[in-house]
């Protein structure tokens, strides 16, 4: 495709010094912007474009040749945003460990508040390019140190995304998380992203995604079938829980998948991606019914 009309800085390129799970920022960013490039690209981001070329740093050495994996999971994320704000324009998205993703420029959504929450020295990367805003809020905080809470606006509704963070905490973390969540925010839509048992204990043994890089350490794996109920144990009475299907968009994978999940032993071996609703107030003025379907 031609990039005749992308902004691809000419600036001199910015050394990110990431690592650990901050650093997983890039392989994210990797894998969104070259998909750009593609003529069957399934993700258009060009503000994800503009950033890889602002970075000096060695992509694929570290990350291998680019898959669709990150831009089929922002897809899928996309469009439960639109979804929520077609029908709450002026709600409230709050993206936890959001790291370099660059939603806010692919969904139109003027009357809306976006909040991205994440790690200090992640947002000190992000506002290299993408600056805050009266619309656009950064927390510097952990999505597990829950100060950030204080900050969401409880008159709108409020749909809450974390695409690849739960499975860098405790188990027992991301229950007091959805716990807090649930009491302070009731009626909120969380959509998250997990990793089957198997991978987490690979990523646990130390996972070489290539010679160079060494994926962190994953500890929060839980099969499919084990997650409904696993939720449900920490909050009784969900409004809603959602399994989203995670389409192959080409190669051989496209037509193997449909088959293998069909298979149920097959099918709770893979990881997944899941649409909640915390359960609203009793309050009769409470506005955070918000019909996630």
């Amino acid at each position: 495709m031609s990039t005749d009309t992308i902004n691809t800085n000419t600036m001199t390129p910015e050394s990110p010094n990431l690592t650990g799970v901050p650093e997983t920022m890039l392989w994210t960013l990797h894998n969104r912007a070259s998909e750009m490039l593609r003529d069957d690209a399934i993700l258009k981001d060009e503000k994800a474009y503009e950033i890889y070329r602002s970075i000096d740093y060695d992509f694929e050495g570290s990350f291998g040749k680019p898959d669709f994996s990150h831009a089929m999971r922002s897809l899928i994320f996309d469009q439960e945003l639109k979804k929520f704000l077609q029908t709450h324009p002026n709600g409230v998205i709050v993206n936890l460990g959001e790291g370099l993703e660059t939603q806010r420029f692919r969904i139109n959504s003027p009357e809306a508040t976006w909040f991205t929450v994440d790690l200090p020295e992640s947002i000190a990367i992000r506002e290299r390019f993408i600056q805050p805003d009266e619309n656009h809020i950064h927390i510097s905080c952990s999505a597990l140190d829950t100060q950030w809470i204080d900050a969401i606006p409880t008159d709108r509704p409020v749909y809450i995304t974390a695409q690849g963070l739960f499975m860098y905490f405790q188990e027992q973390e991301v229950k007091e998380l959805f716990i807090e969540i649930n009491q302070r925010l009731p009626g909120a839509c969380l959509a998250f992203d997990n990793l089957p048992r198997w991978m987490s204990k690979k990523t646990l043994k130390g996972w070489k995604k290539t010679e160079s890089y060494t994926t962190p350490p994953m500890p929060w794996g839980v099969n499919r079938d084990e997650l409904k109920p696993l939720v449900e144990s920490w909050i009784p009475g969900l409004q809603e829980f959602r399994p989203i299907k995670f389409t192959v968009p080409r190669g051989i994978w496209r037509y193997l998948m449909p088959i293998l999940e069909a298979i149920p032993v097959v099918k709770n071996f893979g990881g997944g991606i899941t649409a909640i609703q915390f359960a609203a107030s009793e309050r009769p003025d409470n506005p955070a019914k918000t019909d996630i379907d």
